[in-house]
């Protein structure tokens, strides 16, 4: 099975990293990673994959 979500970061309070770091400790793996969106929020489309 295969997810995908982006991740926003614009600073310490305004990010979803949690989001991320939580389904890597279901299970989850990074399948592939790529840069999205413009500055002053960095963002990246993760695909993960599940068994």
């Amino acid at each position: 099975m295969q997810k995908a979500i982006t991740v926003h970061y614009q600073s310490d309070k305004k990010n979803n990293v949690s989001e991320l770091n939580q389904l890597l400790e279901e299970g989850w793996k990074v399948v592939s990673q790529s840069p999205v969106g413009l500055v002053p929020m960095v963002s990246s489309l993760v695909v993960l994959e599940k068994e």
